[in-house]
């Protein structure tokens, strides 16, 4: 691509670098100059314009971007008509953003003319949301970055996983001190939280805070099929592995996948599951209808996105959230702090 300036005579059919305006007439950048506004612009005096024509192999912006999108694009996401050298992509039902972030850091490090934008991966979406944006940056790429950058993103970098699982089965377990307008609020929050992926509460029960009793609770709302995820609260967070949820969940039959996690508020969520279902021991801080980080890993499950211990050791990086002000130990609580039940 060839880009300075040309003697107007020999402009016709380049490309404008600018927007070129005379008397009343506007030729908009990165449109080919016409006869009739190089005459124009002759009768007014001009003699020279700054103009981009491009080489043999050279490809112009909107049908690389479109290109390079089309190579991008995976389940769910359709594209809109490229312009200026963009072109979106949109999310065609809700669901959670899966990228293969590898493979668009390799596709921006092609060629600085090409350049793809991202909304964050496991970001949950709407339908209808734009997710991506590919913008070329000049008005045309050589060919062969183009087929790089194609061949670095390889087929469907970007996807949409729709949500699968919608009916949620919660436990709650008490002690004295807990109230049942505690519970219930809870319940509220949750459903909330459901309401934009198409979940809802399923079935719920509420038992004493013994490992029996959640065996026994998980067991009877599993074994019965009426949930395909479970969540437990507890009157008390989750200190230890031999705590009474991770205890209830494998006297149940099922397992516990991880404990902890690199996000506050957060950190006391437990992961497992009992046969298929998995199943979310929640920190105190999902009480709350703030974000935090019992929403991504509920996002991701209710996506059917299989979350390891890696996937959550990756958290802790943006993995501090806003405070919640309101749960029992703030993060910021001075030398009197003991602990939080995030």
């Amino acid at each position: 691509m060839r880009f300075g300036a040309v003697p107007v005579a020999e402009a016709v059919g380049l490309l404008t670098a600018h927007t070129l305006r005379s008397g009343g007439a506007t030729l908009r950048k990165g449109l080919p100059i016409t006869p009739d506004m190089a005459a124009r612009l002759t009768a007014e005096g001009v003699r020279e314009v700054v103009a981009v024509a491009l080489d043999g192999e050279d490809v112009g912006e909107d049908t690389a971007a479109l290109r390079l999108a089309t190579a991008l694009r995976g389940a769910n996401l359709r594209l809109d008509a490229p312009f200026t050298g963009r072109c979106n992509l949109f999310a065609q039902s809700r669901g959670i953003l899966r990228i293969a972030q590898d493979r668009i850091v390799a596709v921006n490090g092609v060629d600085e003319a090409i350049t793809v934008a991202t909304l964050p991966a496991f970001k949950p979406v709407a339908e209808g949301e734009m997710v991506a944006t590919v913008k070329i940056i000049p008005y045309a790429v050589p060919g062969d970055a183009l087929t790089s950058a194609c061949a670095a993103g390889g087929e469907g970098a970007l996807t949409i996983a729709p949500y699968r699982r919608r009916r949620v089965g919660v436990v709650s377990t008490r002690l004295p001190a807990l109230k049942d307008a505690t519970i219930d609020k809870t319940l509220r929050v949750l459903a909330e939280r459901l309401a934009s992926t198409g979940a809802e509460i399923a079935a719920e029960t509420r038992v004493a805070h013994t490992a029996e009793a959640v065996a026994d609770g998980l067991g009877a709302m599993l074994g019965a099929g009426r949930a395909d995820l479970a969540v437990v609260f507890g009157a008390s967070a989750i200190a230890d592995r031999r705590d009474v949820i991770p205890a209830g969940i494998e006297l149940a039959g099922g397992r516990v996948d991880h404990l902890g996690m690199p996000v506050d508020p957060g950190n006391l969520l437990l992961l497992g599951a009992l046969g298929d279902v998995p199943v979310i021991g929640a920190p105190g801080c999902a009480r709350s209808p703030k974000e935090n980080g019992f929403d991504w890993i509920l996002q991701r499950l209710l996506a059917d996105i299989p979350v390891s211990r890696a996937d959550i050791v990756a958290l802790g990086v943006g993995g501090l959230l806003m405070e919640i002000v309101s749960r029992p130990q703030p993060r910021d609580g001075g030398e009197t702090a003991e602990g939080d039940d995030a």
